[in-house]
């Protein structure tokens, strides 16, 4: 079923499939670009196969994953951590807050990481004091044993197929391929895991797995189970579209600060994740990978905006960081700007 609901999705060209493989080859990158392009510039989503990441790795990494959030909650708490930084915690939030809309919190429970988490002490001490702080070293769980040694080797992996498709956008923008490469040099990039435990009771008025939302940052890139449902794309005004998985694929998206980037050529589109039947006791697990800039890069658009509301959304410019950590404030706290 859900093979067939992403096939209808790709023939109605609104999330179209890219195959990376041809990314070898400078004709192969040229065409990549051009319908990396037409997509960014329509709904701003792409599934991506021939990526080159080891299916075998992906695997370990959902095994973990899931093995951790199968502990007893009090093991789990033990790697609890700040919001919106990194350790576990138990509400993944309300990511409609960071549009200013106030819901329910989120059905999910999340575990994250980031890439400055790694650093040293001194580095890490470099980056700023934002309320959503890169400073804070990352906190690992003991159990599973493997759990750091394989989300350490997927996040190395997300990061150089990020880096490359960053390389794309860059030929698709009628840019140098390196354009973008002095902006992640250091970057903050993160993945952050929603697990979506077994849904015994109806949900609130207003509450999702994950509430309607944009991106933060340059692009995302999610596994999402083959078997399961739930991702949901905005077109037009009122117009939710499933996206199903496709085995072996991931979906990518641009977030604001490439909208932002892009003076609104790209867009960054509205997306959710639904609540199953209420017949449908399954759990869920997705892996989304968030490729941010870095901590003190600042944004401005390539061209002037041509409507009022991408203005208004956007202003002229922002740092990275403090927009990063103003849109994580609102997902945990509510607080509006």
């Amino acid at each position: 079923m859900h093979i067939d609901r992403a096939a209808a999705t790709v023939a109605e060209g609104f999330v179209p499939v890219i195959d990376l493989s041809s990314r070898s080859t400078a004709e192969g990158r040229a065409a990549l670009a051009r319908a990396i392009d037409a997509a960014c510039t329509g709904s701003g989503f792409f599934v991506i196969v021939g990526h080159g990441i080891p299916q075998e790795l992906i695997d370990r990494m959902f095994r973990v994953t899931y093995a951790f959030f199968r502990l007893p909650d009090e093991e789990k708490d033990r790697v609890a951590h700040r919001p919106g930084v990194s350790g576990y915690r138990r509400t993944g939030g309300s990511t409609a807050h960071s549009l200013d809309q106030q819901t329910p919190p989120d059905l999910c429970e999340a575990f994250s990481v980031h890439a400055t988490g790694e650093l040293s002490e001194e580095e890490r001490h470099k980056l700023g004091n934002e309320w959503a702080t890169w400073t804070l070293a990352n906190i690992w769980p003991e159990n599973p044993p493997e759990f750091r040694k394989v989300w350490q080797e997927y996040m190395t992996a997300m990061g150089e197929l990020a880096a490359d498709l960053m390389h794309l956008f860059a030929i698709a923008l009628d840019l140098d391929e390196k354009f973008f490469d002095d902006k992640f040099d250091h970057h903050g990039s993160s993945i952050a895991v929603n697990y979506y435990p077994p849904q015994l009771t109806p949900p609130l008025p207003g509450q999702w797995r994950r509430g309607p939302h944009t991106d933060f940052g340059s692009l995302t890139i999610l596994y999402q189970e083959d078997n399961r449902g739930g991702l949901q794309v905005l077109q037009g005004e009122d117009h939710w579209r499933d996206v199903s998985a496709i085995p072996g694929s991931f979906v990518v998206n641009i977030g604001d600060l490439m909208a932002l980037w892009t003076g609104g050529r790209w867009v960054s589109t509205m997306h959710r994740v639904v609540t199953p039947h209420p017949d449908d006791t399954s759990s869920r697990l997705t892996i989304p990978y968030f490729y941010l800039p870095n901590h003190d890069a600042s944004i401005e658009p390539m061209r002037p905006f041509t409507d009022s509301p991408t203005v208004q959304r956007y202003d002229t410019g922002v740092i990275a960081g403090e927009w990063m950590s103003r849109k994580i404030e609102k997902l945990f706290t509510g607080a509006t700007s």
